[in-house]
């Protein structure tokens, strides 16, 4: 009995970990879908300048996602520098200048559709399309991503 001990704990610890794993359905474990990019998304009324960003940086990674016909997910990869971009177009079968131009229409677009909605300030989105016109996708969303963490 006292060679059975160890091994009867062992199973009771077990059970204790694996009984309440498949009651609440850990048997059946599917990840989540991802979302279509080509749904539209209501703006949200932002509590700030950071989050009218990551609204805007959402909004234009959809659009773009949806015009080049791939998961936002995998256009974010692709966008963080220049050979992820390279190797993203040619697997798609579209140019780089392409692919850069979809962002860049659909970052415009989604500033235009933040300041509509009232989420940007006038003089920040005209800012921002400034940068539209000079600053390569990849900088634009590292720039915007760095800013999160100083703004208010």
């Amino acid at each position: 009995m006292k060679r059975a001990l160890p091994l009867l704990v062992a199973i009771g610890l077990v059970a204790v970990v694996l009984v309440p794993y498949l009651a609440l359905g850990g048997g059946s474990y599917e990840p989540s879908p991802v979302a279509d990019p080509c749904v539209a998304r209501e703006w949200r009324d932002p509590a700030g300048l950071d989050t009218a960003l990551e609204q805007v940086l959402l909004s234009a990674l959809d659009g773009a996602s949806c015009e080049l016909g791939v998961s936002r997910e995998e256009l974010v990869l692709a966008v963080r520098d220049e050979v992820s971009l390279d190797a993203f177009a040619e697997e798609h079968g579209v140019s780089r200048g392409d692919a850069e131009r979809a962002v860049q229409d659909a970052l415009r677009r989604a500033v235009d559709d933040a300041e509509e909605a009232g989420a940007l300030p006038g003089f920040v989105a005209s800012l921002a399309r400034r940068a539209l016109e000079s600053v390569p996708p990849w900088l634009l969303l590292d720039a915007l991503e760095s800013a999160s963490g100083f703004l208010p």
